[in-house]
């Protein structure tokens, strides 16, 4: 009898080709062999998909098999369509095994590396610094605590008086199989793609080859750094495993408020204390920034809330050669009220002014 392929892909005879797709792509990854190890119903329920869509797949061959069906002789001239994966070789040209091109079609799963070999997780460090300090960078000396890569293994887990090669594997790390037309390779599992047989479990790190170690390290903090910002620290993470690549330390950084100072992004803020006749009659003024005392002309007339702006006073912009600037807020003092000499003189300059500030509201 010939396989009814629409029914293993579970769509009717006028699906369309993209919900066959649709249909493969979800019976292939709910069967494949690396999902379900062992299990050869599902292998077989693999291979049977894989058939199904090499023909309803394809436009000419699901024309012929809707025609003449599985076992159906086409017309003459045609070549008739055998079953299968065509148009794909695992043991050369694309993908070079069946779990890459598996990832590929399906757009990948857990990261893979060669010879089994696993990147180092990343670390978390918080560090807390002076406001001055984020602005202007620093170089630092942090205490950090780590997993490193095994002296007496060299990160390999294992010890043996000489280096053997894989009894699976006979050394090259990979193993070869083949399942109906199709010839793939896979990393060997007993000797996880190194090609070489492990030996007894290292005594000092317990198979595991990497141990923990305490160590000071150098770290430099860039100018323009805030609150929140992470500084990344290449190497400085846990050590690979079977000779992987170590992660990276992440620094979060906070910083402390400063006593004069608020920021808000690369520019930094201040609040000028300024007496009513230097705001009344004008004046020069000294005004604190980063980089020392500066002197600010104040214009007569000038109002409480009026800001001025100091160019290139501010921090440093992350990643760029600029600076913000320093903006300076105005105000206004009254004088104290304890002394009846100045209340009096307050007054006569009320008279004499006449002034209501408050004349525009109605």
């Amino acid at each position: 009898m010939d396989k009814d392929y629409y029914r293993v892909l579970g769509v009717g005879r006028s699906a369309s080709a993209l919900e066959i797709k649709k249909a493969y792509r979800r019976l292939a990854r709910k069967y494949h062999p690396d999902v379900n190890p062992g299990d050869r119903t599902a292998e077989e329920k693999f291979k049977e998909i894989q058939e199904a869509y090499s023909v309803l797949g394809d436009p000419k061959k699901r024309s012929l098999y809707d025609q003449f069906g599985a076992a159906g002789e086409p017309p003459r001239g045609q070549q008739p369509f055998s079953p299968g994966f065509e148009g794909f070789d695992f043991s050369g040209h694309g993908a070079s095994s069946f779990s890459d091109f598996f990832d590929s079609l399906f757009g990948g799963g857990a990261r893979r590396t060669q010879a089994g070999r696993e990147r180092g997780e990343d670390l978390n460090y918080s560090m807390r610094i002076g406001f001055e300090e984020a602005v202007s960078g620093l170089q630092s000396r942090i205490q950090l605590t780590r997993q490193v890569s095994c002296p007496a293994c060299r990160g390999q887990g294992s010890v043996q008086a000489a280096v053997k090669p894989c009894p699976a594997c006979g050394g090259s790390g990979r193993l070869h199989l083949q399942r109906g037309s199709m010839k793939f390779q896979s990393a060997c599992p007993q000797c996880q793609g190194t090609g070489t047989a492990r030996g007894e479990a290292c005594p000092d790190c317990r198979g595991q080859g990497t141990v923990r170690k305490t160590e000071h390290i150098q770290v430099r903090i860039p100018a323009g750094v805030d609150t929140g910002s992470k500084v990344r620290v290449p190497g400085r993470g846990n050590a690979g495993r079977l000779g992987g690549a170590t992660g990276d330390l992440y620094i979060t950084i906070e910083v402390a408020p400063h006593s004069l100072f608020r920021r808000e992004g690369a520019d930094i803020h201040l609040r000028l204390p300024v007496t009513v006749m230097e705001a009344t009659l004008g004046a020069k003024v000294e005004v604190p920034t980063l980089g020392g005392r500066t002197v600010i002309r104040i214009p007569p007339g000038t109002k409480s809330g009026q800001k001025f702006r100091l160019k290139q006073q501010g921090a440093a912009v992350p990643g760029g050669r600029s600076r913000g600037d320093e903006i300076v807020e105005i105000s206004i003092v009254p004088p104290s009220a304890d002394d009846q000499r100045v209340r009096d003189l307050m007054k006569e300059l009320e008279r004499v002014s006449g002034e209501n500030p408050r004349a525009k509201l109605g």
